[in-house]
């Protein structure tokens, strides 16, 4: 089942994507009188439901792709089947934890010259900085000029976890959804010149404020439940700028599964239901390149997982004020 948060006037609420590749406002189409009608009125009360609460998505769904045509135009008319294009915002508008992995793939650890790591590395990205698919993310005013695009593949929480081992990390997933890891890289630089911890320190704070502005973490466009990917490490991630492929890696080239990564964080974090684990970006990043590719005005970046989707977004100037 492929999951979305259809954008409201409101706010937003939870829908699927059909087989038709419209999209399906479950509580509008759940049947009065039965369990159908309990649907939590957001996605991440959805997922705190449990598998509960995703039966009664798949129930719903089930029921409206077997429909006749006609009572499927009704239910077009009725507002409960809309369009294709119908605007989203991120799988998980809210979420209380966006956890990335620095250093992920064995790929861009060459690009920048690093060695692997011998176990996770990671850090927070604002929640205020979620996005969907489709939207527009603003280049900074004040720092224009480096901006980087960082494909990435997420894991999304499905319940309550804290201390959780490797052999049963994989059950606390709901599913899986794409991220652009976007990055001002101003302050990278500051990290080769660096001669004393405290200089280090600034300057690695620096560099992971850089992406933390609004629109910088765009997720999307679906959250594609666990059932859905047999192998998470065996999925094609493809990052294009304008139709140009920068990135193209296997999930396999990562240096720890999934399920090391979760295991990992969850001996610090307790992680909730619609909280993000990214996987981190592979090789290709445009800070990398010779000459580097750096994003501007009007520039389209797509990031493409197999069986996920295409999470697709165009930057541009910040307006004059």
């Amino acid at each position: 089942m492929k999951l979305v948060t259809i954008k409201t006037a409101t706010g937003g609420v939870p829908g699927c994507v059909l087989s038709s590749g419209e999209l399906l406002d479950l509580r509008a189409a759940a049947q009065p009188g039965t369990a159908e009608t309990l649907i939590p009125a957001t996605m991440r009360g959805l997922l705190c439901a449990g598998e509960e609460g995703l039966d009664l998505a798949r129930r719903v769904a089930d029921r409206i792709e077997a429909v006749s045509a006609d009572e499927a135009e009704s239910r077009r008319a009725q507002g409960q089947i809309l369009p294709v294009d119908t605007p989203r915002l991120a799988p998980v508008p809210d979420p209380t934890t966006i956890l990335s992995v620095g250093q992920a793939y064995h790929s861009h650890v060459a690009e920048m010259k690093g060695k692997p790591p011998a176990e996770p590395h990671g850090f927070l990205k604002s929640p205020s900085a979620v996005t969907g698919t489709g939207a527009d993310i603003v280049i900074p005013r004040d720092h224009p000029d480096n901006l980087d695009f960082e494909g990435e593949f997420c894991a999304i929480i499905g319940r309550e976890c804290h201390g959780v081992s490797e052999q049963e990390a994989m059950s606390c997933v709901a599913g899986y959804t794409v991220t652009n890891d976007v990055s001002a890289r101003d302050w990278v630089h500051m990290i080769g010149k660096a001669t004393t911890t405290p200089e280090a320190r600034t300057a690695w704070d620096l560099n992971h404020m850089g992406k933390q502005f609004p629109g910088f973490a765009p997720f999307g466009p679906a959250l594609v439940t666990r059932d859905e990917i047999a192998d998470p490490m065996n999925l094609t991630l493809e990052t294009r700028v304008n139709g140009a492929v920068m990135q193209s890696v296997n999930t396999s080239d990562l240096i720890f599964t999934i399920a090391q990564v979760i295991a990992y964080f969850s001996r610090w974090y307790r992680l909730l239901p619609g909280d993000v684990i990214s996987t981190g970006t592979p090789g290709g990043v445009g800070f990398a390149r010779d000459p580097k590719v750096m994003l501007g005005h009007g520039d389209i970046v797509e990031v493409e997982v197999s069986g996920v989707g295409i999470l697709r977004n165009r930057f541009v100037r910040a307006a004059v004020t």
